[in-house]
């Protein structure tokens, strides 16, 4: 029998062979590509040291093609679990020197057994995904496998935190996964995602188009909406992913993480009485209003190139970690859209599952007109945007700073929906319609039977705006609970935070309600 010491460095062989992966010569392609190996990108993401690998010496069992001769400790996917910022992380990085990161049926059940540690032990499940697809030298197997992990990402929706990175290929199958998690991070130049590729789309639809044009990281960022934040490089995308768990719980139980700061709770902002423009129709960034509300100006924005008319994002108001949503007047004048609300909808309804008070500031003219969105139906997916404010109960606060008509007022998280403190600046406006609309409507024959019909016209406008477009009449009805000096903002929902963090509310009970996806 060996002894000790012979069975040690057998040991470290092993260990130093698993390592390396596919071997030196696929590690220097990957580099090649620009691209960071398995381990490269677990190194970034966790604290320095607090990597426990899980799994190292797992082989595959196929037989099938060759495939008995080419055992490869790991057998593509590195797993394990780890620290960020000393908060315990649940971590599985897939490695494409290996059969090109392809899923085979142990692959899976290294993935599976990571997830269902995270679900027992209540942490975030970050995947780095880098994979040509499902191991196609294994059939069925390979593609059981997919289903046992979308299982597993279905069951851990809503309460554990889960993070894709899609750091290379991602297709067919594979695609589902992440699209079930709660935020996908891409790279340019490196991450590409699509359900068929390229020469299946020119097979079918006769169609040409690149990797990046079919479905690259902007594409993907901007146009459908299915990357959350886009990046230039991996150790950026790696980052922010470390940026982002520092807002989260670790699971549907928890509070999210207090920090400190130095950022005084009384903090007022002279700033804020010059943001609103004179001219009702004249834009202005709602980022300005943001971050000169927040802790020391910082906003985690969330789907920054897509459906820009609305924000989301995640920042800290004394310390404590808040979803904010916000109508943008810089970008189609706030107006809501088919994308907006979806994209609204989902960060609402993921911030109520994982205790994350709302912030709502609002600036909106009402629901986008057109055939465009009525046929792709924005009453569907506006409803949506509706649902998830409604079916909310952590603490909801809502700020209207100038616009606030017709059923978008509504929508975006007033009182009648179970808003728990809504307040207005001075500048709101909150009534069915725009003064202009309104008086065109009330007043038709009396401007049309005038002698002069465009200084009657203004007449009413002035009329209507000194009596209608303003917040007092829906303060009168309690609707807005207080019409506040815009430099109070923060001090305001700092407090507001405080009395509603021992809020209880709860939904009637039921297996799950019916969303109108």
């Amino acid at each position: 029998m060996p002894n000790p010491r012979q069975l040690l460095d057998d040991l470290h062989r092993r260990q130093a062979q698993a390592e390396q992966g596919g071997g030196a010569a696929r590690i220097a392609q990957q580099h090649t590509k620009g691209k960071l190996t398995a381990r490269e990108r677990l190194d970034l993401l966790l604290d320095e040291g607090s990597f426990v690998e899980l799994d190292r010496f797992v082989t595959h069992r196929s037989t099938d093609f060759g495939l008995a001769e080419q055992q490869i400790l790991g057998d593509g996917v590195v797993t394990g679990y780890g620290r960020i910022d000393g908060r315990l992380v649940y971590v599985f990085s897939q490695d494409f020197t290996v059969f090109g990161g392809s899923l085979s049926e142990t692959f899976a059940e290294k993935i599976c057994k990571i997830m269902d540690l995270a679900l027992r032990n209540g942490a975030p499940v970050i995947g780095l995904n880098d994979s040509g697809g499902a191991r196609i030298q294994e059939g069925v197997a390979s593609l059981g496998g997919y289903a046992d992990i979308f299982l597993r990402n279905t069951l851990a929706s809503g309460v554990v935190p889960q993070i894709s990175a899609v750091l290379g290929p991602c297709a067919g199958g594979a695609v589902y996964s992440p699209a079930i998690t709660d935020f996908i991070f891409m790279v340019r130049g490196v991450s590409y995602m699509f359900v068929t590729g390229p020469n299946v789309v020119k097979t079918v639809t006769h169609e040409e188009v690149t990797f990046e044009a079919l479905g690259g990281a902007d594409v993907h960022g901007e146009t459908s909406g299915i990357a959350h934040s886009v990046f230039d490089s991996e150790a950026e995308c790696l980052s922010a992913i470390r940026d982002l768990v520092g807002f989260l719980p670790s699971n549907n139980v928890d509070d999210p993480p207090l920090h400190t700061t130095s950022d005084p709770e009384d903090r007022r902002d002279e700033a804020l009485l010059d943001v609103i423009p004179d001219s009702a129709i004249t834009p202005y960034d709602m980022h300005t209003v943001i971050k000169s509300v927040v802790d020391e100006g910082r906003f985690h924005e969330i789907h920054v190139a897509f459906a820009g008319n609305i924000l989301v994002g995640f920042a800290r108001l004394g310390g404590k970690p808040v979803g904010i949503i916000a109508n943008q007047p810089a970008v189609l004048a706030g107006v809501l859209d088919i994308n907006a609300s979806v994209k609204a909808a989902r960060f609402i309804r993921f911030c109520d599952a994982f205790n994350i008070p709302l912030i709502t500031f609002v600036d909106v003219p009402g629901f986008l007109p057109g055939t465009a969105q009525e046929h792709g139906g924005i009453i569907r997916h506006g409803a949506k945007l509706l649902y998830a404010y409604c079916e909310a109960t952590v603490p909801k606060l809502t700020v209207i700073t100038r616009k606030a008509y017709g059923g978008a007022y509504d929508v975006m998280s007033s009182k009648h929906i179970r808003g728990d403190v809504n307040l207005a600046w001075p500048s709101a406006e909150i009534a069915v319609m725009g003064p202009k609309g309104a008086v065109e409507i009330l007043f038709k024959d009396e401007i049309a039977s005038a002698k002069d019909p465009a200084a009657e016209m203004q007449r009413r406008i002035d009329e209507y705006t000194r009596t209608f477009a303003n917040p007092y009449k829906a303060a009168a009805r309690g609707f807005i609970d207080d019409v506040i000096d815009p430099r109070d903002t923060r001090p305001r929902l700092i407090d507001a935070l405080r009395m509603l963090r021992t809020k209880r509310d709860k939904n009637p009970a039921k297996k799950h309600g019916s969303i109108p996806l």
